[in-house]
Parts: structure tokens; C-alpha cells; sequence
């Protein structure tokens, strides 16, 4: 299978993996052959890739970061959570439920094969918030399991990082959605979803106190030009440094209301470009070390002029995937050619290409 634009869809292809709402539930199955009529719904939907089937990659194999269960149960949980603090009821959230979601998503994780990870998840643009706070987590506890957590601190810091933003429920979602730029009063409404955030949790005594500093501290920086206290590198908890990292690596690559998605290699450049000011260097260094910068199945251009698709993750280095070329600028190949980037240090992947 192969990683396409919806822009570059073609009649008669093949969906390989099914495309589903925040809910989980299937839009268009595995195995359904487009038309220009689902085309143009996936277009409407705001879904930007999709896989597809094709047997020059049939043996590429796309393991989700976690499975269906559960990022469905993570979607139900923080469904949930916001009824309780739409009708008042801040200081009696479902904590346990919480705990579960979490505890399931590091089983996931540890199960893995392939802890590098492949976070493309085919899913239309909707309820933006609840996708972003479990994409955020699984990328946090990745950092985590990297850095050697033990299983009770990859579950204090996931349940922070999933409850990161739920302050934002009492930002009015007016200036949540704008698309224009925000007046200096309305970011200053923004900003407050981070104390917000710490207010609800803190009411529920069974989450632990540096869980809810996540929600504190998260859009604290390194250089302590951050929000809400200004906090200067290691002033922030650990917990608030990884989360900073995974949750705009996450914002990047997720379309906006206001914006297209960011290609995963341009929010790279991005935290790497301000390491030691935004975020700390260290954790960027892991960043970059354990979460793929070509997810598998994406399309790629190389030095050498020869294009073709990302087959698996190089556990060793993200960066230098391995790579089969199909074509030879636009002309196909007699055969396909597998490179391993990190026994070539000479090429270069020069362009994503999802075509």
C-alpha cells in the first residue's frame, strides 16, 4: 500500500485501509474501488491521504501507532469529560476512565514492533481537539518509553498529556475556530485554557498533582517566553517539556481550520529550528531520534532522481528510511529498487510526494 493525496486520487484505485470519522466509525471501507463521487466526499470531508492498494508495495505493512479499541475509547473518554464540565460537574470527571484509555494506549506501545511509529491515522477533519490530545499523548509516551520510564510515569504523564487541553472547553469556540488572525484580547483568551485546564483537574483528587501541571505548563518554553508564568528551562517539569514538543510536532501536521497540514519532515525543521528556545534540545534530540519523519507508504523523491515510497522505518536512524524506487524521474523502473538510506549516506530524500 501507498500513501496518496486525496488531490491525486484516480478513478478505479483501491482503498487499502479504511477511512473513519474522530468516533471511529467506518466512512468507506478497506477494499472499496473510488469513483469521483467518493473522491469528492473525501474531499468534502477534509480527509487529505488516504492508502492505497498497490502491488508493487503489497508487502509494506502499516502498523497504527495504537489500535481502533483504542483510540475509541480515548475519543469516548474525552467525549465524555466534556458533558461533565459543560453541566458543572469539574470536580467529579471520570478519572478511572481516564486511567484505562491511558493504560491501554502504553500497552499498545509496548507491543509494538515498530516503536518509531507510523501516526498517520486516515481520519476526516472533525472534532479536531479530541484527535489532537490522544495523537499528542501517543507521541509523549514515545518520548517517554525513550527515555526509560517506568510504567507508573508513563501513566502519570499520559494521563496529563490527555487532559493537556481541556481547558479549551471553556474558550468560546468562536475564537477557537477563527480563521482569521486573533485580536491580542482573544489570544489572551486562549492562553487561559492552560490555567483553566489546571483549575478542573485539581478539583479531582485521584489525579495525581504532576498530571495536572501538564495542562499548567505545556506552553511554557525553554527560553521562558512562555505562557502562563513564563518558566525557564528546567523551572518547567519534564512532563511540561515533552509535552510541549509532541503537542506542536501534533498541531503542525493536523489541517486547520485556518491552514493545510504541515508534511511531518516541515514541522521537524521546525522543532529543530527552535531547539534551545521553544523546547528543550535534549528532547527534541529524542524527537528526532524515535518518531518517523517519512511516515511508511510516503511517496519521495531522492537526489539521484529516482522516486518511489518509504517501506519501513530505520529503527536506528528515522531520518534515512528504507525506500523502494519505482521510477526513474517518470519513468518506471524494469524493477523496483530497495535502498536502505542509512547504507547510502550520498542520497538525499529531496521532496514528499504523495501522488
Amino acid at each position: 500500500m501507498r500513501l496518496v493525496n486525496v488531490n491525486y486520487l484516480k478513478e478505479g484505485a483501491v482503498l487499502a485501509r479504511p477511512v473513519m470519522n474522530a468516533m471511529c466509525q467506518v466512512l468507506l471501507q478497506a477494499g472499496v474501488k473510488l469513483t469521483s463521487s467518493y473522491i469528492s466526499r473525501l474531499q468534502d470531508y477534509g480527509c487529505e491521504v488516504v492508502f492505497i492498494e498497490d502491488e508493487r508495495l503489497a508487502d509494506v505493512e502499516i502498523q497504527p501507532a495504537i489500535s481502533t479499541p483504542t483510540r475509541e475509547l480515548a475519543h469516548k473518554t474525552l467525549k465524555q469529560i466534556t458533558g461533565y464540565i459543560g453541566t458543572g460537574r469539574d470536580n467529579a470527571l471520570p478519572i478511572d476512565q481516564v486511567r484505562t484509555a491511558v493504560e491501554e494506549m502504553i500497552e499498545d506501545l509496548l507491543n509494538s514492533r515498530d516503536i518509531v511509529g507510523n501516526l498517520t491515522e486516515i481520519q476526516v477533519y472533525d472534532e479536531y481537539t479530541f484527535q489532537h490530545s490522544i495523537n499528542t499523548t501517543v507521541l509523549a509516551l514515545i518520548l517517554a518509553l525513550a527515555a526509560g520510564y517506568s510504567e507508573s510515569r508513563l501513566l502519570e504523564l499520559g494521563m496529563g498529556v490527555l487532559m493537556h487541553d481541556v481547558g479549551k472547553i471553556k474558550v468560546p469556540d468562536e475564537i477557537l475556530n477563527k480563521t482569521a488572525p486573533l485580536t491580542p484580547d482573544e489570544f489572551d483568551q486562549i492562553k487561559k485554557h492552560t490555567i483553566y485546564g489546571y483549575e478542573i483537574l485539581r478539583k479531582n483528587r485521584d489525579f495525581s498533582l504532576l498530571s495536572t501541571h501538564v495542562a499548567f505548563q505545556h506552553q511554557e518554553k525553554w527560553d521562558g517566553s512562555g505562557y502562563p508564568r513564563g518558566l525557564k528551562g528546567t523551572e518547567i517539569h519534564e512532563y511540561g517539556r515533552i509535552t510541549a514538543v509532541a503537542d506542536v510536532f501534533e498541531a503542525l501536521t493536523s489541517r486547520r481550520v485556518y491552514r493545510p497540514a504541515f508534511q511531518p519532515y516541515k514541522a521537524f525543521e521546525y522543532l529543530m529550528a527552535n531547539s534551545g528556545t521553544h523546547f528543550e534540545p535534549k528532547i527534541v534530540d529524542s524527537f528526532t531520534k524515535n518518531v518517523a519523519i517519512y511516515p511508511t507508504g510516503s511517496g519521495v523523491r531522492l537526489s539521484n532522481g529516482l522516486r518511489g515510497n518509504v517501506v519501513k522505518q530505520n529503527q536506528s536512524f528515522p531520518s534515512r528510511p528504507f525506500v523502494r524506487a519505482l521510477y526513474e524521474e517518470n519513468s518506471p523502473l524494469l524493477a523496483p529498487i530497495d535502498l536502505n538510506l542509512a547504507e547510502h549516506p550520498s542520497l538525499m530524500i529531496v521532496k514528499v510526494e504523495n501522488e
